[in-house]
């Protein structure tokens, strides 16, 4: 059973669209897809196209909360699940002395105890719910079969409270940089979207978005050579961030166009390793670049 916050692909596009997210036709069908189905929506890709964002996106057109378990090599069930507050427990048996111990533990494996880590919060809320499982492939493999418990019934058994159902089944997303291979079980859970850079006409349509006053001119540059730099080997590609972080950079210095010096000295903001601006340095032809059609 799905959320329901979308009625077609359109409304998607022109939801998404409104809060500043360009969402291609795959985009768009697939986060309808997921919506009608209730299905976790699986997005993978390279870092910086968007992935993020577009849970935020949803959250943000549908008026749901955003709840984000970000993933990290060591998180564990106590970070991604649910722990007990023992502080508080502590305190709790230490003001009830003249207590028997099945007295004080009935009290202390309350709610008032519990520690919602995001997957119970998403899973208990009662609200519009966007659950954001970012950069699921830095966590352990043991951490899937979490989320395949999780998110196949969509609740949690808390043995000391009981099984908590969800009531409002939240929207999910979980990205990946694609580090490491997720299993087969938690893909077939979910549906798969995989977001690449823009291409060109949709990369200087987001500049426009993104950077008004840009001229246009401008922004066809700056995508030219974001896209000539994205061929050439080098150990980071500029993202879509990086494009409109050097949009933003190239307005703040003036420049109406692009040439060798600006180039040279603003690169900074588009690549963030030395090796990769001196071999964009020795490989990148402006002239030619800017020249084609």
């Amino acid at each position: 059973m799905g959320t329901g916050f979308f009625s077609s692909v359109d409304d998607v596009s022109a939801q998404l669209a409104e809060a500043g997210y360009l969402a291609s036709t795959a985009v768009a069908t697939t986060v309808f897809l997921a919506d009608r189905l209730g299905k976790p929506l699986l997005v993978e890709g390279p870092a910086g196209v968007g992935k993020t964002a577009l849970a935020t996106a949803v959250a943000e057109v549908t008026g749901s909360r955003l709840v984000r378990l970000q993933c990290y090599e060591g998180i564990d069930e106590a970070r991604a699940l649910y722990e007990w507050n023992h502080a508080k427990q502590l305190l709790r048996i230490t003001a009830g002395r003249d207590e028997t111990w099945d007295e004080a533990r009935t009290d202390i494996f309350g709610e008032e105890f519990l520690l919602r880590r995001p997957l119970l919060t998403a899973i208990s809320g009662t609200e519009p719910t966007v659950l954001l499982i970012d950069e699921t492939d830095k966590a352990d493999v043991e951490i899937e079969g979490l989320l395949l418990e999780v998110l196949g019934d969509f609740q949690v058994t808390v043995p000391e409270l009981g099984t908590i159902t969800a009531t409002q089944q939240p929207f999910v997303v979980l990205t990946s940089n694609a580090t490491r291979e997720l299993s087969e079980a938690l893909r077939r859970r979910c549906l798969f979207l995989h977001i690449d850079f823009p291409d060109e006409d949709l990369e200087r349509e987001i500049v426009r978005l993104k950077v008004p006053g840009i001229e246009a001119a401008l922004a066809d540059s700056v995508v030219r050579v974001i896209a000539a730099l994205r061929a050439m080997d080098l150990r980071k590609l500029p993202s879509v961030a990086e494009t409109v972080d050097w949009a933003r950079t190239l307005l703040e210095l003036g420049a109406g166009a692009l040439d060798e010096r600006v180039v040279r000295e603003s690169l900074g903001v588009v690549l963030k390793h030395q090796d990769d601006i001196a071999k964009a340095g020795a490989g990148l032809r402006l002239d030619q670049v800017l020249d084609a059609s």
